[in-house]
């Protein structure tokens, strides 16, 4: 954990992807987010990719790749289409807490259908009144024989209508606040219904929704973990995807570094080209600062799950890739609006998309303000 620069292989990794992503998906990038639309085609061509399979183990059908390989992956996709990166976290999100606490049997039957790309997954944790205080949900799972009943309605669920598994978390034991929290894994097909959608500033290729259980009845052998272990096993699971949040924030950043610097070469003004004036020299030169340093952030952060936490600094260090990352993310991509004039403020270039694409990371899987308290908690305890 001294170093952190990449390997030959995650390196040469980089470079394919790099070049999957300016064939496959940026073509399509600003026509799903005009119509918002769920990017089918992109979403297929990361399937044959097969990115959905980096970070499941190799024994339930995937690559298990590591976590600094995972961020260069989503990374790369974010630079062209936040959105279609978001297919890739959302599946990885919902099914941590299957790989790390369902039994083997629940391992077997559904991390390889995600792997293969044939089912997609989504994390049920907020609700209406319960974002950032999970602990004031009121979706009940009530046991009932062999089955949980679930009642209870979920908010602001990535991949909402398009995922076939939802991971849901609800009170076994209203009484006893967090620790009556259990965590459920709910197919699709056994009555889950998602009656809106909204319509979004950015990610607008990304449906995001409300998802509705109405006595659902779920086998006993898809709770995940035991009884009362929710809240632990939602905490332990956003600990180790927040980094990748902060993964996607790096490649709008630089994505909108990118395209910024080749507009800034090409535009004349006054006779000269743009990149000669050394006022918005000074703020691309700063934007490539703090990316950088964006990046360090996010990897240490990736390369310390890939090490096991053996300090037990993971909440704090991926609340600090997360937070840092999408705080340069929105600033970057603001000043890449700015660079461009008029033009940053119309769609017929996408600097306008990577601002409004980089304003969710700053809020999604907890807000930044969250993030600070839980880097401050950790520093004065």
């Amino acid at each position: 954990m001294s170093s952190f620069e990449l390997t030959e292989d995650q390196s040469h990794f980089r470079q394919v992807l790099r070049q999957f992503v300016a064939d496959k998906i940026a073509p399509n990038a600003a026509g799903y987010d005009e119509r918002e639309e769920y990017p089918w085609e992109s979403f297929r061509a990361c399937v044959d990719m097969e990115l959905p399979a980096l970070w499941v183990p190799s024994e339930y059908g995937g690559h298990g790749a590591d976590a600094v390989t995972q961020a260069v992956s989503i990374e790369e996709v974010s630079r062209a289409c936040a959105s279609t990166a978001v297919t890739l976290l959302i599946s990885k999100l919902g099914m941590l807490p299957v790989m790390n606490f369902a039994s083997e049997e629940t391992k077997r039957k559904y991390l390889p259908r995600v792997a293969s790309g044939e089912a997609q997954a989504s994390y049920c944790l907020s609700e209406p009144d319960a974002g950032s205080d999970v602990a004031s949900m009121t979706t009940r799972a009530v046991r009932d024989g062999d089955d949980y009943v679930i009642s209870g309605t979920k908010y602001w669920i990535t991949n909402a209508g398009i995922s076939d598994l939802y991971t849901v978390f609800a009170k076994t034991d209203p009484a006893a606040g967090h620790r009556g929290i259990s965590c459920f894994l709910v197919e699709k097909d056994w009555g889950v219904k998602v009656p809106k959608l909204e319509h979004k500033l950015g990610l607008r290729a990304s449906p995001t929704g409300e998802v509705v259980f109405d006595d659902v009845r779920v086998p006993a052998e898809n709770l995940v973990g035991e009884e009362g272990r929710g809240f632990y096993i939602a905490m332990h699971t956003l600990d180790r995807s927040r980094p990748t949040i902060g993964a996607q924030a790096v490649g709008i950043a630089q994505g909108a570094l990118d395209f910024a610097v080749g507009y800034l070469k090409r535009r004349q003004q006054f006779g000269r080209p743009l990149a000669e004036f050394q006022g918005l020299q000074f703020m691309v030169a700063d934007m490539a600062m703090r990316v950088e340093a964006a990046r360090g952030l996010v990897y240490r952060a990736c390369a310390t799950i890939d090490a096991g936490d053996p300090n037990g600094e993971l909440s704090s260090l991926g609340a600090m890739a997360k937070c840092f990352a999408s705080d340069v993310a929105m600033q970057v991509a603001t000043d890449a609006v700015q660079l461009l004039g008029g033009y940053g403020y119309t769609r017929a270039f996408p600097a306008e998309r990577f601002m409004r694409d980089a304003k969710i990371t700053q809020i999604y899987e907890g807000t930044n303000q969250i993030q600070r308290i839980v880097i401050a908690r950790s520093l004065l305890r």
